[in-house]
C-alpha cells in the first residue's frame, strides 16, 4: 500500500468566511479529513493481529470517526457563522470523541509494523535507555502497560508518553476516544494501544490480556524512538 500521511489528507471547506466575533472566537479556516492508508497490508501483522481485524478496524471504525468528525466540524462552522453559541457548545463532545478517534488511530497505525520490518524489535538508543532508567527494564514497562491496559473499564487506550515538563516517561490511560492531550498538554504519545473490543474481539474474544501480550510482537519501537528523540531534543 502506498503511504500517505497518517494524519490524513485535508481540504479547506469551500466558502469559508471569518467567524462571527460575537462568539469571541476566531479561526483561519476549517479542514476536513480523509482516511489515511496503512503503510502495510492488512494481513501483514498476522498472527499477532488478524487481517480481518485490521481491515474492519481501519476501513470501518477509523472511517466512521472521520466521517462523524467532518460532519461535526461542518456543523460547527455553520453554527459559528450564525453566532449559535448553544449549538457550538453541544458539538464539543462529538468533536472530542470523533476527533480523538481519528488522532488516536492515526498514532496507533504508526505504532505497529510487521515482524519483517523490525516489528517487535526491542527499543534501543535514547528511548531504550530512558525505559531502563524510568521503569527498571523493558519487561517491567511491558508488564505495567499490560496491567493498566487490562484494567481499563469499558473502552479506552493505554499510553507510553514523554512528559516534556518532567523530562520522563509515564504510562497513562484514557477513556473512550479521549486523546492523550486531555491528560496534560505536556504529554507526547510514543506508544498508544487501543483496548476497545473492536481492536481484538474477533480474534481474542473477551481475553484482552492475550491481545496485550501479543501486540508487542508487532510494536514499532523505531517510530517511538524517533518521536522520543525529536521531542527530547527540544527540551
Amino acid at each position: 500500500m502506498a503511504f500517505r500521511s497518517l494524519l490524513g489528507k485535508t481540504k479547506p471547506l469551500l466558502g469559508f468566511r471569518p467567524i462571527d466575533q460575537r462568539l469571541g472566537l476566531s479561526c483561519r479556516g476549517l479542514q476536513t479529513f480523509s482516511l489515511p492508508d496503512l503503510p502495510y497490508d492488512y494481513g501483514a501483522l498476522e498472527p499477532a493481529i488478524s487481517g480481518e481485524i485490521m481491515e474492519l478496524h481501519h476501513k470501518k471504525h477509523h472511517q466512521t470517526y472521520i466521517t462523524n468528525y467532518n460532519k461535526a466540524l461542518e456543523q460547527l462552522h455553520e453554527a459559528m457563522e450564525k453566532g449559535d453559541t448553544q449549538t457550538v457548545v453541544k458539538l464539543q463532545s462529538a468533536i472530542k470523541f470523533n476527533g480523538g478517534g481519528h488522532v488516536n488511530h492515526s498514532i496507533f497505525w504508526k505504532n505497529l509494523t510487521p515482524v519483517s520490518v523490525s516489528g517487535g524489535d526491542l527499543p534501543h538508543g535514547n528511548l531504550g535507555w530512558a525505559i531502563d532508567t524510568g521503569f527498571g527494564s523493558f519487561e517491567k514497562l511491558v508488564a505495567k502497560i499490560n496491567t493498566e491496559g487490562a484494567a481499563v473499564q469499558g473502552s479506552g487506550w493505554v499510553w507510553l508518553a514523554l512528559d516534556k515538563e518532567l523530562k520522563k516517561l509515564v504510562v497513562e490511560t484514557t477513556a473512550n476516544q479521549d486523546p492523550l492531550v486531555t491528560k496534560g498538554p505536556n504529554l507526547v504519545p510514543l506508544v498508544g494501544i487501543d483496548v476497545w473490543e473492536h481492536a481484538y474481539y474477533l480474534q481474542y474474544k473477551n481475553v484482552r490480556p492475550d491481545y496485550l501480550k501479543n501486540i508487542w510482537k508487532v510494536m514499532n519501537w523505531k517510530y517511538a524512538g524517533q518521536v522520543y528523540d525529536e521531542f527530547t531534543s527540544q527540551v
